[in-house]
């Protein structure tokens, strides 16, 4: 009997109730990450939950119901949805009429899963991998982490000992948690800190009073249909320009994430059901959510922590996770309790979820052994970190080019793709280094998959 096969008879025999806590438990484990982004964005906290769940049952519908994985919030596009507002508010949007804007771009960087599938399926992974390799997607999401530090800082200054509060609960649970409490803490972190802010009178709860128990999970003025009744088209193609890149960065993700699943069932999904299954699945998720004004979606690192500890592998269990999403995304008071998280709160959750943002880029570059004895190296990624750096916080957050403006992260996505293709002394190759490879991986604690 295969491994997984020993996994699937194991859940059988647990039962109805055992079942049910598990996947209840997969629910929470990727809860505390998936519930920040609309928190930290502005977005729908109900669609996020509604898509979070939605896009994982057609993630499993793709990849034939055989991988085991939770699709949630991706933090990698954090950076363009705030460029993307900051540049809707230059031209006299609110948040709320900028953000469909940025799920246009988001939804553009869902097709870009369908190209990337469409080239696996013809040509396989070494040879699409050469053009996305460490020296461009290391320092790329590097950037995305350091571009996205002044917002923090600045939710942590409302309050700075909540924002420490938050802090400390996360590196605690992490460091020395066990069990669930290491799977999850920074959903503890933001429980922990909200709760003292709540004793000490911080937050204003008069919303949730007035917020109903049952409701639709989104409304038509925050999807991104609502644009095209009048349309900007500069801040459209803006969007777009800006955010498409960031799916170089999220496809590597993905990839680590279905490196990691496979080690830890010690099923190979990248042969079975084929990478171009799971990226089909979860560019599909993302389109689709992100039409509904929900988050872009991705295969989540907690989940696999999860697989990890339970050794119960049985995909059911994560569909099961995905149902219970679906339910509270209905419930509109529980999205008003959200929307009451002292800024510090979120602020300092960020420091850490930004910091290590950044720091998974550099175990990116790391691992793979990116050599910077070589110029074209050491010029591609100091090019991609100053421009991301010096545009976000010395060109207004962007520079234009008449029809649309370009952020830092995509003046530096491009210049540093370009790059890498044009200079010669190209050595990436793609599964040489299983370990490296699946290094780009955005989750609070990665010794989880070992």
């Amino acid at each position: 009997m295969s491994k997984q096969q020993q996994a699937i008879y194991d859940a059988r025999t647990l039962g109805t109730g055992k079942m049910l806590t598990l996947g209840l438990q997969h629910m929470f484990a990727m809860f505390g990450a998936t519930v920040l982004v609309p928190v930290i964005t502005g977005l729908s906290m109900s669609a996020t939950l509604l898509f979070a769940g939605l896009g994982t049952l057609l993630f499993h519908f793709f990849t034939k119901m055989k991988v085991p994985a939770f699709l949630g919030s991706s933090f990698a596009f954090l950076g363009g949805y705030a460029a993307i507002v900051s540049m809707g508010e230059a031209q006299g949007l609110s948040v709320s009429e900028s953000l469909p804007y940025a799920c246009i771009g988001v939804f553009s960087a869902g097709i870009i899963y369908f190209v990337l599938a469409g080239l696996f399926a013809a040509f396989g992974a070494k040879r699409v991998m050469r053009y996305f390799p460490p020296i461009v997607t290391g320092p790329i999401i590097i950037a995305i982490g350091l571009t996205l530090s002044g917002s923090a800082i600045s939710n942590c200054i409302s309050n700075w000992w909540i924002a420490l509060l938050a802090i400390a609960i996360i590196i605690v649970c992490n460091i020395w948690g066990r069990k669930m409490i290491r799977v999850i803490p920074i959903l503890l972190g933001v429980l922990g800190s909200y709760l003292v802010a709540a004793c000490f009178g911080l937050c204003d709860f008069s919303s949730v009073k007035e917020a109903a128990w049952i409701g639709l999970p989104f409304q038509w003025e925050n999807t991104a249909f609502h644009v095209f009744s009048n349309p900007n088209w500069g801040l459209v193609t803006s969007a777009i320009i800006a955010i498409v890149p960031i799916s170089l960065a999220t496809m590597m993700e993905h990839i680590g994430d279905m490196c990691a699943i496979s080690s830890t069932t010690g099923i190979n999904y990248l042969e079975d059901p084929g990478l171009h299954r799971t990226l089909i699945g979860d560019g599909l998720a993302t389109m689709i959510a992100s039409l509904f004004g929900a988050p872009a979606n991705t295969t989540y690192g907690e989940n696999t922590g999860v697989l990890n500890m339970t050794r119960v592998y049985d995909p059911r269990v994560i569909r099961i996770a995905a149902v219970f999403a679906i339910i509270l995304s209905f419930c509109p008071k529980f999205s008003a309790v959200i929307a009451c998280m002292p800024a510090a709160t979120i602020g300092g959750v960020s420091l850490i979820l930004y910091g290590m943002i950044s720091a998974v880029g550099i175990r990116n570059i790391v691992e793979n052994r990116v050599d910077f004895t070589k110029s074209r190296n050491v010029i591609v990624m100091a090019l991609i970190l100053v421009l991301a750096v010096g545009i976000k916080y010395g060109a207004n957050d962007a520079i234009s080019l008449g029809f649309a403006s370009l952020s830092g992260l995509a003046v530096a996505a491009l210049v540093g793709a370009i790059l890498n293709a044009v200079l010669p002394g190209k050595d990436y190759e793609f599964g040489t280094n299983p370990d490296a490879d699946k290094a780009v991986n955005f989750e609070i604690n990665p010794s989880l998959r070992k």
